[in-house]
């Protein structure tokens, strides 16, 4: 049942909440076989629920999405003949799937995204007389996928930005339902929130802030005469042990499973290296995410053939850390897997910028 527990500030939705009913007998267009699109169009299809996949012919994923028993169209031949269409291809790709399949998006249709950045930014404006719903998986599409196939879920997130029938979060359930989403618990926020909040976190925190932190740490010990091995382990390898206690009990667990000085080093210092000062750049970014800025700049990076972004990835690519990363890793039991699953990971990236 919807959890009403004040410890919530927003609604969760789980499978008693859901009704099937309102997706059994409709058709669901799965744009894009990639990360979430191969999650989505299998699990859709375990549930009994009439999938096409689209992809363009050209696709490196068609044969793949073909090999696991699924059909695939065109995305303009699948949105047409779809109820919903699920926008599961890139961002930066969006906007032109949009161009080809909006003349088969049709009243009463369902537009469906994982992310909401093209609906906030006004990259696609969607039609007066189609739903406009969100379900977004918080988890990458293998795992979304593995714990289907598990018989447990995976927690996401839904939010409506057009309700033209009355029913679209209704509907946006079911499909949470038929995914494995409501098994674990479906969280309702809004396209808005749940954009900005993720950009903020993957620039701030995740992506953004966490990696410069790594960098700056090892390069600090090593400036100081330290071993680049020694720098490595203490600011980059021991950071996954951090992350699983974080993740799996909260930052308390964290700090009851370190040592005694771990924890008061942490708490005595780590507000002077992430201080007011930091706190205050934070917000500028996310004043960047809140008004545009950013969603401009990536726009306009994209249309001028990414030349920042290349750059970018080089210098991270060639940065030191990542030399002498690679050589650590090979000590490990886990290291000889670790190629092949990379390996494995570039693929679905190529799949991704296929799609």
């Amino acid at each position: 049942m919807t959890d009403s527990d004040s410890t919530f500030d927003t609604e969760v939705y789980y499978d008693d909440d859901a009704d099937r009913a309102q997706i059994d007998d409709k058709t669901v267009a799965v744009l894009g076989y990639g990360s979430q699109g191969h999650a989505h169009a299998q699990n859709l299809d375990d549930s009994g629920v009439d999938v096409i996949v689209g992809l363009h012919e050209a696709s490196s994923s068609r044969s793949a999405a073909e090999n696991d028993g699924l059909r695939v169209e065109t995305p303009a031949k699948a949105a047409a003949e779809a109820d919903i269409v699920s926008v599961l291809v890139p961002d930066t790709v969006q906007p032109d799937v949009w161009e080809d399949i909006r003349e088969g998006v049709e009243e009463g249709d369902t537009l469906q995204f994982a992310h909401g950045f093209n609906i906030h930014y006004n990259q696609i404006v969607p039609p007066a007389g189609v739903d406009v719903t969100m379900i977004a998986p918080k988890s990458p599409g293998h795992l979304v996928r593995r714990n289907y196939e598990a018989g447990e879920g995976t927690p996401g997130l839904l939010a409506v930005y057009q309700d033209e029938t009355g029913g679209a979060r209704e509907e946006a359930l079911a499909y949470a339902h038929a995914i494995g989403c409501t098994r674990a618990g479906v969280v309702e926020t809004t396209f808005r929130e749940e954009t900005e909040t993720d950009l903020f976190g993957e620039q701030a925190v995740l992506c953004g802030g966490v990696t410069s932190l790594v960098k700056q740490g090892y390069e600090t010990l090593v400036d100081a005469g330290y071993s680049r091995e020694m720098a490595y382990f203490e600011c980059l390898n021991e950071m996954k042990l951090i992350v699983d206690l974080m993740y799996e009990g909260g930052m308390g667990e964290m700090w009851d499973s370190v040592s005694d000085t771990a924890e008061y080093g942490g708490l005595s210092r780590g507000d002077e290296i992430v201080d007011e000062h930091a706190r205050e750049n934070m917000e500028e970014v996310l004043e960047a995410v809140q008004d545009g800025t950013f969603a401009r700049e990536w726009i306009a990076e994209n249309q001028a053939g990414r030349p920042s972004y290349t750059q970018l990835r080089e210098a991270e690519k060639n940065h030191d850390i990542e030399d002498v990363g690679e050589n650590l890793r090979a000590l490990f039991a886990w290291g000889a897997d670790e190629e092949a699953e990379a390996e494995s990971d570039e693929e679905k990236t190529e799949v991704r910028a296929d799609d």
